[in-house]
């Protein structure tokens, strides 16, 4: 979400007349986009921005903070950072950073060929399309007018407004062959260890026209990847109540799409919610061959009370169902999840049924947190009862765990051939990397970089826990056969 978040960001300050660096020493507009769901990230932020106030002893410097901020952090920041904004407000940093005194073409002529006119300001409103085959065939992308102001002093000015302002940005794409389109933001589940509701804001569903334009333009470039972005995307359209589609109609329209181009891609959302999980959902993937057979389903915990004291308000056995469903309509899908130790109360038992969780389940990949309280949140006001040492100790046995399961199904993989999405050189440089439709990280020689960007068909020769590696045999073929 912050990647993405960041491609708007830099959308707006290239209006400006900035242009990026890679060297941070030759900077004069320096940011970051912080997120205060786990407080090791926060601590990151205090470690940055101290080394940039030492800088501003011996050069010009301006520093901003956005993203995920909570209200404590966000009053701290204001004494460190020289702009502290939310993303909603993002259509509004020119005259933020014009306000704080910097000169650039912008601020110098804003009437200038940064303003919109002609086709450029018709392409600002959103086009009606009559069916997704125009849609395809259409050259438009959206468009923004940085100097467009949201006027949020009137009562009546709801969070969806507001976040029209941002999603109306065009996106500065960091990759040409794969992109992150928010579709959702906010969260109304309000689970107890959770800070998103107080950084983000309640649910706010994106108008699906938008949505499909700028997925149907990016078919249109040529991008390979796509992943759909929300704190709980598959309550997509639950805040419009009956004046929006759903998220499953939403998928189909999207798998429609992928359809009509006949070009090959990989269509992902991250995250769903279990509680809202349907099987509607799980047989529209099934259906369309571009929506990618990969399912991040975050349990965060394999013991009921523990699920009930985090609020998540869905049963281990309502999660199971969900798996057994998936694995019974889409059998090679592969399935990432989310876990917390050390909540608070954890006891050793009620951690040994979320270990039993891994075996069960056959991860392919967990993202497992510790457990770190965060202000505003309603766990923040119980004692946080865990040592640290105990809940390294988990961290490390759960990590065990799942490099078990994850095995099992790269070990599996050894002999077959895979279509592989080329995404650059490894860490070392001694490889290209990239990864299948079920998100498994491969490597393989030689190294040619003109394949980056590409689909290839690779055997696999060999795994590891959390990776494979194969031979080329060939470049797949961009259409769909």
């Amino acid at each position: 979400m912050n990647k993405s978040d960041s491609e708007r960001v830099r959308t707006v300050l290239d209006k400006m007349g900035f242009r990026w660096t890679d060297h941070e020493n030759e900077a004069q507009l320096v940011g970051i986009l912080a997120c205060s769901v786990r407080q090791k990230a926060i601590d990151k932020v205090y470690s940055r921005i101290s080394h940039w106030n030492r800088i501003k002893n011996k050069r010009s410097l301006i520093t901003f903070v956005s993203g995920c901020i909570l209200p404590a952090d966000k009053i701290k920041f204001l004494k460190l950072f020289d702009l502290v904004f939310t993303m909603d407000e993002l259509p509004e940093l020119p005259d933020i950073i014009r306000q704080y005194g910097i000169v650039t073409p912008y601020s110098v002529n804003p009437e200038s060929d940064l303003a919109p006119t002609g086709d450029e300001a018709k392409n600002q409103k959103i086009a009606e399309f009559p069916n997704l085959l125009e849609l395809l065939q259409s050259e438009d992308s959206l468009k923004i007018d940085v100097t467009h102001k949201i006027q949020n002093n009137e009562t009546s000015m709801d969070e969806r407004s507001i976040m029209d302002g941002f999603w109306h940005i065009q996106p500065n794409y960091s990759s040409p062959f794969e992109a992150f389109v928010p579709i959702q933001n906010g969260c109304d589940k309000f689970c107890t260890f959770c800070a998103v509701p107080y950084t983000r804001g309640r649910e706010v569903s994106r108008p699906h026209e938008e949505i499909l334009q700028e997925i149907s333009s990016l078919i249109n470039h040529g991008c390979k990847s796509i992943t759909l972005l929300g704190q709980n995307v598959n309550s997509y359209g639950l805040d419009k109540k009956n004046e929006g589609i759903s998220f499953p109609e939403l998928l189909r329209m999207i798998g429609e799409l992928g359809n009509i181009s006949q070009k090959k891609i990989w269509v992902y959302f991250t995250s769903p919610h279990p509680r809202d999980m349907t099987n509607e959902v799980i047989d529209v993937i099934a259906e369309y061959e571009c929506l990618a057979k990969q399912i991040h389903l975050p349990l965060q915990s394999g013991d009921d009370e523990v699920l009930a004291r985090m609020n998540r308000k869905h049963s281990l056995q309502k999660y199971r169902e969900i798996v057994e469903y998936i694995r019974f309509k889409i059998p090679g899908a592969t399935l990432f999840t989310d876990i917390i130790v050390g909540f608070t109360g954890e006891t050793k038992q009620q951690f040994e049924q979320s270990r039993l969780c891994f075996p069960e389940f056959q991860y392919n990949m967990a993202y497992i947190a510790i457990y770190s309280p965060r202000p505003g949140a309603v766990s923040s006001r119980w004692k946080d009862d865990i040592p640290h040492q105990v809940k390294k100790e988990r961290l490390h046995i759960l990590t065990k765990d799942l490099e078990k399961s994850s095995q099992t199904h790269t070990k599996k993989m050894i002999g077959r051939t895979y279509q592989v999405l080329v995404t650059g050189l490894d860490r070392k440089k001694l490889y290209l990397s990239g990864y299948t439709e079920g998100k498994i990280n491969v490597r393989f020689q030689p190294i040619d970089t003109s394949l980056i960007g590409k689909f290839v068909s690779l055997k696999i020769v060999s795994a590891t826990e959390f990776s494979v590696q194969g031979e080329l045999v060939e470049v797949a073929d961009l259409k769909i056969k």
